[in-house]
């Protein structure tokens, strides 16, 4: 009986690791890597350029799955809290990271511009962009 038990709890067990979903930040090629603080900068306008390359930080929409495990993993910010510091910074005449509609749209956006930086899941990956951080939940 002991032995189908740790069965059991083996087997749960792999289950929910391969469960767990791996994300990446991504950069265009040309960019050098950085660390996460210098990618929460990016995020929140407090860095707007690296090499003398403006960066172009790319989010996805609002209530997207993605954006909101972004946002409390690698910014550690709330959504209120998000909002509320994007309130202050509209009076200073900076605006949040441009929205895109979709990963696909972010992959493709930092492919083709220099100094752009975005997040999808690992699965979405190809080698036309570089990957600078990554995270799992």
């Amino acid at each position: 009986m002991v032995g189908v038990l740790k069965i059991i709890v083996s087997s749960l067990l792999v289950s929910s690791l391969s469960l767990a979903s791996e994300y990446v930040v991504i950069a265009n090629k040309n960019m050098k890597n950085i660390s996460k603080a210098q990618i929460k900068a990016i995020f929140l306008k407090k860095i707007t350029v690296i090499d003398e390359t403006n960066v172009v930080p790319l989010s996805l929409q609002a209530r997207d799955s993605l954006r909101m495990k972004f946002e409390k993993d690698v910014l550690r910010m709330s959504f209120t809290r998000l909002k509320t510091h994007w309130t202050k910074q509209h009076y200073k005449g900076l605006r949040p990271p441009i929205s895109m509609q979709s990963q696909q749209s972010i992959l493709a956006f930092v492919k083709k511009v220099e100094g752009a930086i975005g997040y999808i899941n690992a699965d979405n990956l190809d080698a036309d962009v570089k990957v600078i951080y990554r995270w799992e939940d």
